[in-house]
Formats: structure tokens, sequence, C-alpha cells
């Protein structure tokens, strides 16, 4: 089994910040992506920022969220500057890896709500 447990959600103004965070345990071999999605109401669910070999960003998060990995404690962060009412949303993790068998898997997060309000 593994687990991807989120933390760091909640009500911020806008103009705010937060950082989540996501740590993933279990029976893991290796994990060689950590990304964070969100999904609001009525929206489809999109990648706002992964870290593989690199990083990337949605285009409307750039330059104010930044992603961040624990390698080491398979952990990944995700820091957000200057959040706006459209950051509104259920953020989920999801890793990709080899479980202890070394079988490729992709794994999620139960999702944090991140609501941005004045």
């Amino acid at each position: 089994q593994v687990q991807l447990v989120e933390s760091g959600g909640g009500l911020v103004q806008p103009g705010g910040s937060l950082r989540l965070s996501c740590v993933a345990s279990g029976r893991i071999l290796s994990v060689n992506w950590m990304g964070w999605y969100r999904q609001a109401p009525g929206k489809e669910r999109e990648l706002v920022a992964s870290s593989g070999r690199g990083t990337n960003y949605l285009d409307s998060v750039k330059g104010r969220f930044t992603i961040s990995r624990d390698h080491g404690k398979n952990t990944v962060y995700l820091q957000m500057n200057s959040l706006e009412p459209e950051d509104t949303a259920v953020y989920f993790c999801n890793a990709q890896g080899l479980d202890t068998n070394r079988i490729p898997r992709n794994w999620w997060g139960q999702g944090t709500q991140v609501t941005v309000s004045s």
C-alpha cells in the first residue's frame, strides 16, 4: 500500500500565501516524478506544477508558485504566493514511480482545499 498525504490547504485572502505539503509513504521503491494538480468546481483537473527531471508550471501560476522536493523523504511542496480567487480549487498531489515489486505506479493524494477569498 502507498499513501500520499497532503496538508497545508485552507482559507486565505487575495494576495496571501499558502504552502502545501505531500508525503508519499508505503511500499515505494522509487519516485521519479511528483506534481500538483487542481480542480475547481465545474472545471477539469489541471496540472499546476511538476518536478521530474526539471520543473514545469501552468502559465497562470508562473512567478507565483514554486514546487520543490525532498527526494530522500518522498515529499513535495508547493509554495503559493500572491494567491488570487481564481486559484481556489481542490489541490491534489500526484506521484509516479515504482513500487517494491518494481511495477510502475501512479499514486494520488486525497486532495486539500484551497480557498482564496476576502
